[in-house]
């Protein structure tokens, strides 16, 4: 089998589950209890606090932990709205294509009286920073943006979108779910007030994640109930989890760079290789994009059945977002980038890591060329095109 499918989750690392298994066993205690063998596990939530905190550059009081990314994306904007709304500030800017735990928490604000700007983010899939500054008003209470794109994987300029918010005293909140881990992020250089992330997108479990707010960000719960998380999350702390995700987080970190360059010049390969089947098109921008996430569309195909004959050959691979994987309809992030209907469902997202060999690069090429060329050989929208009923748009 050829795993390509990490942007929608990655396999546990042998040191996460260790660590995860290792705390269960010998630091199960509650961690607000007083007893010694409590604080033992509140020592391990601590330590993984701090670890945690060290990576993205904030102070281990600023980190919360939560049950994932979706749950911090939505702790973070409603906390901001409802900050906003005290103050009369009703107005929030984001992105065309965020993932659906921002888009959904902003719909649902729209319903209670806000007004949501979501800006073009182009055919490269980049949000443009001056466009940005422009959107902002007397009236805004938060800037959302994510790091990078969960399916095409465009890396957006997050550093001077943070310095525009700065300057406009507007709070700055990115989903980094796809990018810490896999991309350097410093809350500090990068002038975020508060950070989305996910432990089963960096090799460490699922339903855990936390969530970044600078200090002086006032939050609002989403769980009542305890005192945890310094009264912001109630609920008794998942520890093995939570100290498997740090332990996971720090091993990333430590060969980012060399990890980074490996998969990069792999993806790079695959982009290569896969231009080369006739009306096909990369979505996203070449370079400015994630060093794992190659996202193709292929003309006059289904993005299903491509997958399925794929899962025949032992490639694992997605068509966009795993949240939306029942879905019908085509990704909003390829529309927001200006791709029409019928060519958006012909999408292809592969997402590799570490583990991706030479051999396997060569083996995804040869058999996407050939699924694709063999749904061409019985699709009525291919022989359309083919007779000149249809114009090609790839």
């Amino acid at each position: 089998m050829i795993y390509a499918d990490n942007a929608a989750t990655t396999k546990m690392s042998a040191t996460a589950v260790n660590t995860m298994i290792s705390v269960a066993e010998e630091a199960w205690g509650n961690p607000s209890s007083l007893y010694a063998h409590g604080q033992r596990a509140k020592e391990i939530l601590e330590k993984a606090r701090g670890d945690i905190a060290a990576v993205i550059g904030a102070e281990p009081r600023e980190i919360y932990f939560t049950s994932g990314g979706s749950e911090a994306d939505n702790q973070a904007i409603m906390s901001a709205a409802a900050e906003g709304r005290k103050k009369g500030k009703m107005h929030i800017v984001s992105s065309a294509f965020e993932h659906h735990a921002v888009l959904h928490t902003l719909e649902k604000l729209k319903k209670e009286g806000f007004e949501i700007t979501l800006l073009d983010v182009h055919s490269n899939g980049i949000v443009i920073p001056s466009e940005v500054e422009s959107a902002i008003r007397d009236d805004t209470c938060l800037v959302t943006v994510m790091y990078a794109n969960n399916e095409i994987g465009t890396i957006q300029p997050v550093k001077e979108i943070g310095e525009i918010c700065r300057k406009r005293n507007v709070p700055f909140h990115v989903d980094a779910v796809q990018a810490v881990g896999h991309i350097p992020v410093n809350v500090i250089t990068d002038s975020i007030d508060m950070l989305s992330a996910s432990a089963h997108k960096f090799h460490g479990p699922k339903g855990v994640g936390f969530l970044y707010a600078k200090k002086g960000i006032r939050l609002s719960n989403l769980i009542e109930g305890g005192a945890q998380e310094r009264g912001k999350r109630a609920g008794t702390e998942n520890v093995p989890s939570i100290a498997a995700m740090a332990e996971a987080l720090k091993e990333e970190i430590a060969k980012i760079a060399e990890k980074s360059a490996y998969i990069a010049k792999m993806r790079d390969r695959l982009i290569c290789g896969l231009s080369e089947i006739p009306h096909s098109a990369l979505n996203g921008d070449g370079k400015k994009r994630l060093p794992g996430n190659v996202n193709f569309c292929f003309e006059g195909i289904e993005g299903e059945s491509l997958l399925l004959l794929l899962d025949d050959r032992g490639i694992c691979a997605s068509s966009g977002s795993a949240c939306t994987s029942g879905s019908l309809d085509p990704s909003h992030v390829l529309l927001a980038i200006g791709r029409v209907h019928d060519v958006a469902h012909g999408s292809l997202r592969l997402s590799i890591g570490e583990e991706i060999t030479d051999a396997d690069v060569e083996y995804i090429i040869k058999s996407v060329k050939e699924v694709v060329e063999y749904l061409r050989g019985f699709s009525p929208i291919w022989r359309d095109l083919v007779s000149g009923k249809k114009e090609f748009i790839l």
